[in-house]
């Protein structure tokens, strides 16, 4: 009995097919709605805590934030809908998978090792700050006395256990798949976006009251006066200070392996249009501009109501300050919607070098290696220096497969030259790869501006060599064209009234709209009591928010399941 319980258990979990190998079909195409969900989920995330609070730390004035986040977070958008979308949406393929017609399977096999384990660090980062969560309110029910993780290696055994826990409800909901993710996402994203507000408009009072320039903040003069005294001074914690242009770059280069390196080809794929890569600003300017701004609040709230340097707070201590256990709770699911994508391109990175193995199997092995690296808390500490370096060590591959895929045609090239070929190894993708990273460590520039000539460095010297390779030869084999998988539909069920769904579902998202209007209009009322009502009203916004906070999530969640019509359910 046993035995054939795993059988279906497995046999059902076969059945979450991802197209790892082949065109997404056009009966599975998603529609705009789960792109917005899932950037806004994936990028207002737990680590959005740590990100914005280094702003502060940097020494970056309050133009430099203000601004240079406008102008960076444009970039990325325009780079996801003009280099990342076109490509998905022309092969709806996976990047890991569409590389082996560019490069071979010996130069995909060793970019989807690098990509995986990169991507397995940074989902690591991820749990890292939901468990930096967790261990608030364990302390407080609990005799258990678990300290701010902030160092290399984990120093409490506690911990490890929440992390570990943390790590095995990601891992869950990443083999469920793309469509799972995108409906947890959706659920998640506007209530998450809400408690950052909430944060950094309800601790507003409390900066003003330690302002030296206004007693309250009434207009946009004295919300930059307290800025500039005590958020985004100017003045770095420590070293040299970062100014306009590093706070601009480092907004685009963010997620640089994302849009440039072209991993977000796995998302991207189940796009109508390359218009829908305009969906990432829903990510861009509610997670990194206005939740990074709120979290800069935020942070300095807190290093100042604990008298503690800001370097040495964790995000969950930061969001416990300001927000109470509903800030908690959306640390912990802000870094589960941030790791599920993330785990979930790791997954298929190593799956198209596991071609025996269910993406689900592998995403599984993935997850465990992923969650065992959130046990150390460096994967959080040193988190802007590793945005950076694995968007680096990426985007040179983006650069090959960007040249190839439209810049070939335009000069006489072979598209695909390689797998025509037969070839197993491209040499002139790795050593472009190569020279390409051997070039940003030469480049006298900053981290964060070392992108835009080491793509081009790429390009250009993957052209070269592909020319001395054979790639203009005009003898090849025709191209290999590969056709999606069809499926069949079910049939139709018929309607039921209100459009296909009953009138407690309409009841339910009804009652989840109200929750989250209530749940931004309780931190505007603490900002405009003032300081002379603020203890009174803050602590009841930390008793009401997370009240709000359960309604709105079983009855968000209830809606958003049965969100579907039952015509559309068959796919």
């Amino acid at each position: 009995m046993a035995e054939q319980t795993e059988s279906t258990t497995i046999a059902a979990m076969d059945k979450l097919y991802e197209f790892d190998r082949e065109p997404v079909s056009d009966d599975r195409l998603q529609p705009g709605r789960y792109f917005a969900g899932a950037y806004a989920g994936e990028h207002t995330a737990g680590t959005e805590f740590v990100i914005g609070a280094s702003f502060v730390m940097w020494g970056a004035s309050v133009m430099d934030v203000l601004g240079g986040l406008v102008i960076g977070n444009a970039l990325a958008v325009l780079t996801w809908t003009f280099i990342c979308a076109p490509i998905a949406v022309h092969t709806r393929l996976t990047l890991y998978w569409y590389l082996r017609k560019i490069a071979g399977p010996a130069v995909t096999t060793i970019y989807n090792v690098v990509n995986a384990v990169l991507f397995c660090i940074l989902a690591g980062a991820m749990i890292t700050v939901s468990a930096s969560a967790v261990r608030i309110p364990l302390n407080a029910l609990t005799p258990l006395d678990v300290p701010p993780s902030t160092g290399w290696l984990p120093d409490n055994i506690w911990f490890v256990i929440t992390t570990i826990i943390v790590g095995a409800v990601v891992v869950t909901v990443a083999i469920l798949g793309f469509k799972s993710l995108a409906k947890f996402a959706s659920v998640c994203s506007p209530w998450m976006f809400l408690m950052f507000i909430a944060g950094g408009v309800a601790t507003l009072p409390f900066l003003a009251g330690h302002s030296t320039q206004v007693e309250n903040i009434a207009s946009w003069g004295d919300f930059l006066a307290v800025s500039h005294e005590l958020i985004w001074t100017g003045v770095p914690a420590e070293g040299e200070g970062l100014g306009f242009w590093h706070v601009t770059a480092f907004a685009w280069i963010c997620n640089l392996a994302m849009h440039g390196g072209l991993s977000d080809m796995a998302l991207l794929r189940y796009a109508k249009s390359h218009w829908y890569g305009l969906y990432s600003a829903f990510g861009m300017y509610l997670g990194h501009y206005l939740a990074w701004i709120c979290a800069g609040i935020m942070g300095a709230m807190a290093a100042l109501a604990l008298q503690t340097p800001l370097i040495e707070l964790d995000a969950g201590e930061v969001a416990w300050q300001a927000v109470g256990t509903a800030g908690i709770l959306a640390v912990v699911i802000a870094g589960w919607t941030t790791s599920n994508p993330t785990l979930y391109r790791a997954g298929l990175a190593f799956q198209a070098i596991t071609p025996g193995w269910p993406r689900w199997k592998v995403t599984l092995v993935v997850g465990a290696v992923t969650t065992l690296i959130a046990c150390s808390p460096f994967v959080f500490t040193r988190l802007l220096d590793f945005v950076g370096l694995y968007g680096l060590i990426l985007v040179p591959v983006g650069a090959i497969v960007f040249t190839e895929h439209w810049i070939f045609p335009l000069i006489g090239f072979q598209r695909y030259w390689v797998s025509r070929k037969e070839l197993v190894f491209s040499w002139p993708a790795l050593t472009s790869w190569a020279l390409g990273l051997v070039a940003a460590y030469l480049l006298p520039l900053h981290l964060f501006f070392l992108f835009v000539p080491v793509s081009v460095i790429t390009a250009v010297l993957y052209i070269v060599f592909a020319a001395m390779a054979g790639a203009r030869d005009t003898d090849l084999p025709p191209e290999t064209v590969e056709k999606p998988r069809q499926f069949s539909g079910a049939p139709t069920p018929p309607k039921t009234i209100f459009g296909g769904h009953d009138p407690l579902w309409w009841g339910a998202g009804a009652i989840a709209l109200v929750c989250l209007i209530v749940s931004l209009v309780i931190p505007i009322w603490v900002f405009f009591g003032g300081l002379e009502l603020y203890n009174e009203r803050f602590a009841l916004m930390r008793i009401w928010l997370p009240l709000f906070a359960i309604i709105y999530f079983v009855t968000g969640t209830y809606w958003a399941v049965k969100r579907q019509k039952p015509e559309e359910e068959q796919s």
